[in-house]
Formats: structure tokens, sequence, C-alpha cells
């Protein structure tokens, strides 16, 4: 029978003890990389889509003075919600001629519910006076 001492049983269970540490360490050093990783990535996505979000608002208001944007700017009425713009063509010069409800979208964006809604229901009263239309900026989302 092989005898142990107190000893080397001692030093077999600190070598076991600084193992697990060491094993527990690079676990917990490798899982917090990636998990920065991961948040750094959500946060970049994050970043893109706010300034994405904040450049449509800036060319919305800033519509009326690009050149898709074919109506005279003095005679568009800027409301941001639900649609960008109602517009009354011919009022400047006193001869309106209708009323459209103008949707600002720039890059890739789409209509959302209430403004595909609000589109449908204008295109069902049939009437040529009043419109809805959607404005296309900034194409390349440049």
């Amino acid at each position: 029978m092989i005898e142990v001492s107190w000893q080397t049983i001692l030093v077999a269970m600190a070598v076991v003890a600084v193992t697990a540490m060491l094993v527990y360490w690079i676990g917990f050093v490798k899982g917090g990389r990636r998990a920065t990783l991961r948040h750094e990535a959500a946060s970049s996505d994050h970043l893109r889509r706010s300034r994405q979000t904040l450049g449509g608002r800036f060319a919305e208001q800033l519509a009326p003075y690009f050149d898709e944007f074919t109506y005279d700017p003095t005679e568009a009425r800027f409301l941001g919600s639900p649609i960008d713009f109602v517009v009354f063509p011919g009022i400047a010069t006193g001869d309106p001629q209708g009323i459209v409800f103008v949707e600002v979208k720039s890059g890739k964006a789409q209509l959302d519910h209430g403004q595909r809604r609000l589109r449908d229901l204008v295109e069902r009263v049939g009437s040529k006076d009043i419109r809805f239309e959607t404005v296309r900026l900034l194409k390349d989302g440049v």
C-alpha cells in the first residue's frame, strides 16, 4: 500500500484549486471579451440607425428646398406627424388648386401602417384636388 503524507495531499489540493481558478479566470476573461464584442456590435448598429433616423428627420424639414419636392416651399406647411407636409398648391398666388398630403422618405424608408392607411383613405376619396404623395429624398442614403 502507498503511504501518502498530509503534505502531499495538501499540495495536490492546492494544485487542483489553482488550476480550477485559472480555468475559471480564462473562461471569465474570454466570456467577458465576447460580451464586450457583442455590446460593441450592438452599440455600433444602434448608432448607425440613430444617425439614419436623425438624417431622415433633418431631410424631411429641408425637403421643400430639394429638387425632388415639386411644390413651392411657401405653399407647404410642415406637420411632422403623422405626415410631413400639407401643401396648398397655388395659395401663394391667391388661386388654390387643391390639397396635397406629402410624406417625405429618405433612403429605403417605407410608409408606416398609419401613413399607408391615410394614403388609402385619401385615394378612396377619389378627388384630383386632394392627393397623397410620397417624395423620395436621398435615395442612396447620401
